[in-house]
């Protein structure tokens, strides 16, 4: 299982996870919008053989995975796991991944951009997924020209992501303050102080299991460490605030809380069928009620590995076909019932 998900880290009763995400492109070639099939390959290979046919000492723990050779459903698999954006796989006949063996690190190719350096890593860590995001730019950054001005700094597809092309982010996973009804005053201060607010998988995607992405918007005119330590002072913030909410909720409302959440438990491990949206939400109880202590015996890595499993793109690898809506549903109420009698 990917190291995001089953690792544990900093924070992450509430944290789920922390990404960095560095965008680049080449100076020798068009942006990706402009790219012929054939030239995209040629940035295939270029970015490729900068990483695994030269003498960085990480040759030897990434693998390069051509898209157009990858089946739909594995792409989407890669998408549900938070390693590819939707935007990769959709564009899957002129891009690749690059992808290192606990698969913490991903590079993207000919996404919006020509490179996109992705490290993820479980709970809290936004420092030190930028060391390492920014080793690896290093890297390739010897064998490759980047589009780069003296003035804007780096090139990009998109305005937004000129200057640093960094794009600073956490997963949070905050039921107590959707509960309290103060979710929505918190992700209008963040909005209003430069922060955007998306959904699981990124720009346009739905809000589903209380889990919110926190990301910089702007990366022009300011240093990367500006960047970096605005999202740590912002998300210690919320940190608080969600513990305060949820102490608030024992304190004042302790046997709606523990209804709540061994009602969710209770469908979990015995409902025939699941939508993805109301098993998130149910998953989403019964994390906060392990969080503080309500529930026993049933881990975190479960839950999160639960979330991940459920989603369509995974429940049909399993099943190793194409399934509808109704096969989903019926599937995802069994595999959750498996996973946690599994737990205990």
């Amino acid at each position: 299982m990917t190291k995001w998900i089953e690792g544990s880290g900093p924070d992450n009763d509430i944290v789920i996870s922390s990404r960095i995400r560095l965008a680049r492109n080449l100076e020798d070639f068009p942006f990706p919008v402009a790219l012929t099939k054939s030239r995209s390959k040629e940035v295939l290979k270029t970015v490729s053989n900068a990483l695994l046919e030269g003498n960085s000492v990480l040759r030897n723990d990434f693998d390069s995975i051509t898209l157009e050779e990858v089946p739909q459903l594995e792409r989407q698999v890669l998408v549900e796991k938070h390693l590819i954006s939707p935007n990769l796989a959709a564009n899957f006949e002129k891009s690749g991944v690059l992808l290192n063996k606990d698969e913490s690190i991903s590079i993207m190719i000919n996404e919006e951009d020509h490179i996109r350096i992705q490290c993820l890593l479980p709970g809290f860590q936004l420092d030190e997924a930028w060391d390492t995001a920014d080793k690896i730019d290093d890297v390739l950054e010897e064998e490759l020209k980047y589009a780069f001005d003296e003035k804007l700094g780096y090139l990009t597809s998109c305005p937004t992501n000129v200057g640093t092309g960094i794009r600073a982010s956490v997963m949070m996973h905050l039921p107590a303050l959707h509960m309290t009804g103060y979710i929505n005053r918190i992700l209008q201060a963040a909005n209003q102080i430069g922060l955007a607010v998306r959904g699981i998988y990124g720009e346009g995607t739905e809000f589903m299991g209380n889990l919110f992405q926190i990301s910089n918007q702007l990366t022009l005119g300011r240093s990367e460490k500006d960047i970096i330590d605005n999202l740590k002072d912002i998300t210690r913030q919320i940190i608080q605030k969600e513990r305060d909410a949820r102490s608030t909720l024992l304190s004042n409302n302790r046997a709606q809380l523990e209804d709540k959440i061994y009602r969710s438990f209770g469908i979990l491990c015995n409902a025939r069928i699941l939508t993805s949206q109301e098993c998130m939400k149910l998953l989403s109880e019964v994390r906060v009620g392990i969080d503080l202590g309500i529930l026993k015996d049933v881990s975190i890595d479960n839950i999160n590995e639960i979330m991940i499993m459920t989603q369509p793109g995974y429940l049909q690898k399993i099943a190793q076909k194409q399934l509808s809506s109704n096969e989903r549903d019926i599937r995802r109420a069994t595999l959750v019932r498996e996973k946690i009698r599994s737990n205990n």
